[in-house]
C-alpha cells in the first residue's frame, strides 16, 4: 500500500475513478502554489492535468524545483497526451480512463524504481534518514524542519558516527575555511539540531572539553554533558 497525494481542484474521486478500487492511502490538497508549502508527505504525487495544461505545466515544474523527491504522475485525458513533454518533470502518465490494474502496476514500478535509485543517496542511522539529493531529513520518516547549515551539520556527524570533532573541526567542515564566525556558531546549531531531534536528542553526544560526535544509539542525559 502506497501513500499518494492528489493535487487537484476536482474531487478527488472523479480524476482518477479507478483509484477508489484500490487500497493505497490517498490524499489531497488544492492545485495551488500555496496549498504545497504545507503539503503531506507521500510516495508518489498525482497532479490532475486534464484541463488546464498551462496552469498543470506551471504547478509541475514548482514541484520539481521546490526539491520534489517522490514520483510524480499526470493525469491526463486522452487530448492532452500531445501537449507534455519531458520540460514537466514528470515520472509518468496516466489517463484518467485508466483501469485499477493499470494504475496499480504503474504505481508499484515507479516506487521500484525510486527505491533502487535513491539508495545510494540516503544516509540512515539510528532513526533518521538523510536525503542527500533532495537535502531533506526525516525521523521515523516524519520531516524534521532543517536550515541548511543545521541539515550540513547533521549529514557530517551522521556519515561518520562515533568520532569525536571539536568546534574549529566543524567549524572549518561544515562552514568552511572562509567562514569568519567564531565557534560559538557550532554551539548554537547543535542546540538546534538536539531540540528538532526530540527524544533522540542525546544522539548528539558531547565530549567535555572537547567537541561534538554523533552516537549510533541515544546517551542518557548523565552522559552527554554540557554545551
Amino acid at each position: 500500500m502506497a501513500h499518494l497525494l492528489v493535487i487537484s481542484e476536482q474531487a478527488e474521486s472523479s480524476i482518477l475513478p479507478s483509484l477508489a478500487l484500490l487500497s493505497h492511502k490517498v490524499r489531497h490538497i488544492s492545485a495551488e502554489p500555496a496549498s504545497l508549502m504545507n503539503a503531506p508527505v507521500a510516495d508518489l504525487i498525482l497532479l490532475d492535468a486534464r484541463k488546464d495544461l498551462v496552469a498543470a505545466k506551471s504547478l509541475a515544474t514548482l514541484l520539481k524545483t521546490t526539491g520534489l523527491s517522490s514520483p510524480m504522475f499526470l493525469v491526463l485525458s486522452e487530448g492532452g497526451l500531445a501537449a507534455i513533454s519531458s520540460e514537466w518533470g514528470a515520472d509518468d502518465f496516466l489517463l484518467d480512463s485508466a483501469g485499477p490494474a493499470e494504475i496499480d502496476a504503474r504505481i508499484r514500478l515507479a516506487l521500484t524504481k525510486t527505491t533502487k535509485s535513491t539508495a545510494s543517496t540516503q544516509i540512515q542511522a539510528a532513526g533518521i534518514t538523510i536525503d542527500e539529493v533532495s537535502y531533506s531529513a526525516k525521523i521515523h520518516g516524519q520531516p524534521m524542519d532543517l536550515t541548511y547549515k543545521e541539515f550540513e551539520l547533521l549529514k557530517f556527524l551522521v556519515q561518520q558516527p562515533g568520532r569525536v570533532f571539536t568546534r574549529d573541526q566543524l567549524l572549518s567542515e561544515v562552514w568552511g575555511y572562509d567562514y569568519f564566525g567564531g565557534t560559538r556558531t557550532v554551539d548554537v546549531h547543535i542546540r538546534r539540531l538536539r531540540a528538532k531531534l526530540g527524544d533522540l536528542e542525546s544522539l548528539i553526544g558531547t565530549v567535555r572539553n572537547v567537541g561534538y560526535r554523533f552516537n549510533s544509539v541515544p546517551e542518557s542525559d548523565s552522559v552527554q554533558g554540557s554545551y
